[in-house]
């Protein structure tokens, strides 16, 4: 059935599903994604009580794997509020289903990727000098401006829309959820009534906010690649860093969003509202931005290896042939072109080969980060030099294992606490009005 032909009551059970009490595989796969978390939070006491020399970091590979990881995550989320806030301005009927869980994977990612710029940090009981004493012309403080503006931007976006869903828990929910969640839902819901103001008043709010976040997410990843195009160094100055960044970071965003609403569409048995028209949706809009990418990379590579200076050949050779060169094949192969083959054949574009396609961009698009940061670092700075040598430390590793599964972990938690489905969205397309649906004088029923 539909979505359209789905009655309000239905809506409502499902979306309010995430929160009834839970079962034993909700208990075990928080306590299976606990352990690697835990186990990070050990290794960053570790770094913390030694120093960054328990990393592999040196005076010459300054930045590494956590500098990957900190763009790799925040072009998750800039996938996750982009295509939502396009989809909301498009009033794309068939977004509806999945808005939240995007809205909240940005959110969730943002969070987990901004923290990596303190976990970088030897000493981060200094980092309040950064906002005494800042540098206006250093790029660093302009991605700290650009990052939280975007978290404030992101923050208000994910809630706007959750204001009406709230209420529902607040007024017909009694006997499902916890006193706490109903008293939670009814203090956030700001007294939502549904009235005809209040709802004129959520729309104008939200396509204000749809508005800015696109720009806002723009510039926080324009500004990151900044950070290393506007230096010197061979293979980091480059003019087209800015949309190639950007690029990256919606198609590994789109990628993301795909694996949160595939998992937690099987998890919670929401097949019936969010379909397979959903996820195919969202991979061509990943194939359209991984065509765009793969063209941004030759362009870049073309520009710089036809001229073949004296700066930039070391850098290229060191990618193409030499110590990164498997590496950077295997990206190009498994994160380039499989996933696109995967999407555009449709004997392979089922769900199943959708989600396959997607965990090799997540997988891969970090790995390109990598291939961005540390080869131009571990060039020699002086003509005949040693090359430095960098291998990610256990620390390095234990805390970006922690900080994979911090995403699945903390969306777990919030749709403990919110409803999984935009309700307020799914019952504008609804053909069901609401004025033939009895109210209801029992709990849901949630399998």
């Amino acid at each position: 059935m539909a979505i359209e032909q789905r009655t309000h009551e239905e809506i409502r059970e499902a979306a309010l599903r995430p929160l009834g009490p839970p079962g034993k595989r909700f208990w075990l796969l928080l306590g299976l994604l606990s352990l690697p978390v835990g186990w990070g939070v050990v290794a960053y006491a570790f770094q913390l009580t030694r120093g960054l020399g328990v990393t592999s970091l040196n005076d010459q590979v300054f930045w590494g794997t956590y500098e990957a990881t900190l763009v790799t995550f925040i072009g998750f989320s800039y996938g996750g509020a982009v295509v939502s806030a396009i989809l909301r301005l498009t009033h794309a009927q068939w977004r509806a289903p999945i808005t939240r869980m995007a809205e909240a994977t940005a959110l969730v990612t943002l969070l987990i990727g901004s923290s990596f710029a303190i976990v970088h940090l030897g000493h981060p009981e200094r980092l309040w000098r950064l906002f005494v004493s800042p540098r206006i012309s250093s790029p660093i403080v302009w991605d700290v401006v650009a990052i939280n503006t975007y978290l404030l931007a992101t923050i208000i976006f994910l809630y706007l829309p959750l204001i009406p869903d709230l209420a529902v828990v607040r007024d017909r929910a009694a006997g499902h959820v916890s006193r706490w969640q109903r008293a939670l839902a009814g203090r956030l819901s700001l007294g939502w009534r549904g009235l005809p103001e209040q709802r004129q008043q959520l729309e104008w709010g939200l396509t204000v906010m749809s508005i800015l976040i696109i720009p806002l997410a723009v510039m926080v990843h324009s500004v990151l690649s900044w950070a290393f195009a506007v230096t010197t160094r061979s293979g980091w100055h480059s003019t087209i860093f800015g949309p190639y960044f950007v690029v990256a970071a919606l198609f590994s965003g789109v990628a993301t969003v795909i694996l949160v609403v595939a998992a937690f569409r099987k998890a919670y048995h929401l097949e019936a509202f969010v379909g397979e028209k959903q996820i195919k949706y969202l991979s061509f809009i990943m194939l359209t931005l991984g065509l765009l990418y793969l063209y941004f990379t030759f362009s870049e590579f073309l520009t710089e290896g036809y001229p073949m200076t004296e700066e930039t050949t070391p850098v290229l050779e060191a990618l193409l042939l030499d110590r990164y060169a498997p590496l950077f094949w295997f990206w190009l192969i498994g994160t380039g072109f499989l996933p696109i083959a995967l999407v555009a054949i449709p004997h392979t574009r089922t769900v199943p080969g959708i989600v396959l396609a997607a965990s090799l961009v997540v997988g891969g698009m970090w790995l390109k980060r990598f291939l961005i940061v540390v080869p131009p670092l571990v060039l020699p700075l002086v003509e005949g030099g040693p090359w430095a040598s960098y291998r990610p430390s256990w620390v390095e590793a234990s805390i970006i294992t922690a900080a994979a599964a911090a995403v699945p972990l903390l969306l777990l938690l919030f749709f403990r606490v919110f409803p999984i489905l935009s309700i307020h969205e799914m019952e504008e397309v609804s053909t069901v009005p609401e004025e033939t649906l009895p109210e209801p004088t029992t709990p849901f029923r949630f399998s």
